[in-house]
């Protein structure tokens, strides 16, 4: 028999993860990234809220926001949560929070792995360039949120039904199918598409320090350490890197965490002024007030 002959069925008895190294990568990505997402969510759902504070607070109090609004801090937040609504609704929005997961870290690691072997020339094992990095991981984290994005825009929108409902407004969703039924009739396409511009460059900031800072103190930890290449060396990594992403980030992130709770018509357009009012006032700063006009400017 000749050797071609034996490949196939030498590759049919390789571990899946050799025979099919980009689905395997996919897979494991999405359902880690799905479990961090459960056991860290009631964290996502206080950062959404505190977001929304401002906003809510022009509502509430109008010109005076400024100086009378009562902001609450990130554990005032989750006692007040529990309190005024009950300990599960910790967790409202959680579904489409691991669908939103699945679908962008899978498609960002896979995405950021071909980008490093195949387009920029590096490898899992060797030095990889800074800018390389740096590229790979913002187009990397662009192209996945940007197929997540409509999965974002129902679970910011469901983490906020609780306040909703205590501010006597009606919900607007009834759950995961109803939500994405109902954006999708009132604005078609290019409503589940609400706010992907700040969420796209939020995502290339984010995976900028994210996987580019883990690449880069992993490897510089191996070859300047004693340490080898175990968890004690991730943990490391993993720790620098989530840590810049979050710095990276944040800016983008409360934008469009308002961008994605207002309300629109049925052509997808904001309805109203930027939030009833002003999009973020005087108090939360100038630099966030120009940032907001820029990326709105973009998503109508």
């Amino acid at each position: 028999m000749l050797p071609a002959e034996c490949c196939p069925r030498k590759e049919r008895t390789l571990p899946f993860p050799e025979r099919w190294p980009r689905a395997s990568k996919f897979m494991l990505s999405a359902c880690a990234a799905a479990v961090a997402e459960l056991v860290t969510f009631p964290l996502d759902l206080t950062k959404t809220r505190l977001q929304t504070q401002g906003e809510a607070a022009v509502h509430r109090y109008g010109a005076a926001v400024g100086r009378d609004a009562p902001y609450r801090g990130m554990l005032r937040t989750a006692a007040g949560i529990v309190q005024e609504e009950g300990l599960l609704k910790l967790w409202q929005g959680a579904t489409p929070a691991v669908y939103r997961h699945i679908v962008y870290s899978g498609v960002r690691m896979v995405t950021y792995e071909h980008l490093r072997d195949s387009v920029l020339g590096g490898a899992e094992h060797k030095s990889f360039s800074l800018w390389k990095s740096v590229v790979g991981g913002m187009t990397a984290g662009a192209i996945g949120q940007f197929f997540a994005s409509p999965t974002d825009l129902v679970k910011v929108q469901m983490q906020m039904e609780g306040k909703r409902k205590l501010e006597g407004k009606p919900p607007r969703f009834h759950g995961v199918h109803h939500a994405f039924v109902k954006i999708l009739s009132e604005g078609g396409i290019r409503g589940l598409w609400a706010g992907w511009v700040p969420n796209v460059q939020r995502a290339a900031l984010v995976n900028m320090g994210d996987l580019t800072t883990y690449d880069s103190v992993k490897h510089f930890l191996l070859l300047n350490t004693p340490l080898r290449d175990n968890s004690v060396t991730h943990s490391i990594a993993s720790g620098c890197s989530g840590l810049v992403a979050a710095v990276l980030g944040t800016p983008a992130d409360v934008v469009k965490t308002r961008i994605m709770n207002q309300p629109r018509d049925k052509q997808g357009r904001l309805l109203g002024h930027w939030y009833s009012g002003l999009p973020m006032n005087k108090s939360e700063g100038s630099v966030a007030l120009i940032l907001f006009k820029i990326m709105k400017a973009y998503t109508n």
